[in-house]
């Protein structure tokens, strides 16, 4: 889409695939009130213009016996382009990091990772993520219990058709 303003019929669009991506594009259409066809040109622009990025399935890790979750604190010796770039590239190999974050603060990095059991998280951090070149510290927190977890992003007040034009920026 290119860089003007979203419509309340866009941003109520958004709110609809947010909380169904397989939604038929008849029955989107008629939860915004547009006809098929100009509600389909509308989420293929909204595609296009990459303010929906890509589609996903959503999996319980329990069911698939991924038990241990664990928010992983990382520091490297120095924040030198080179590190930052060897250990971003590390652990984007990683199946098992679902979310990397470089931070401010203490630790250079923030990792959500996902694993089976100890055993497995024992081999990833000290054959895998220990052995990466200019890291210095590791530290761990394991999730007891997720209170909140959510994939839509808050959407402004128009998703409800409750507001005026708003600007992607």
């Amino acid at each position: 889409m290119p860089s003007t303003e979203l419509d309340t019929i866009d941003w109520k669009i958004l709110d609809r695939l947010q909380q169904d991506a397989r939604i038929a594009n008849v029955d989107l259409a008629r939860a915004v009130n547009l006809s098929p066809s100009p509600c389909l040109n509308r989420v293929r622009q909204l595609e296009a213009g990459g303010v929906v990025s890509r589609y996903v399935t959503l999996l319980d890790p329990l069911k698939l016996g991924l038990t241990v979750s664990v928010f992983i604190q990382v520091s490297l010796e120095k924040q030198m382009r080179n590190a930052l770039d060897a250990f971003e590239s590390s652990v984007l190999a990683r199946e098992e990091v679902m979310e990397c974050y470089l931070m401010t603060g203490d630790a250079d990095y923030l990792l959500r990772v996902v694993v089976p059991d100890m055993p497995s998280l024992e081999r990833f951090i000290v054959d895998y993520l220990a052995r990466i070149p200019a890291v210095s510290n590791i530290r761990s927190s394991f999730a007891l219990k997720q209170v909140k977890y959510k994939t839509a992003l808050p959407l402004p007040a128009s998703a409800a058709g409750k507001g005026a034009k708003r600007s992607r920026a």
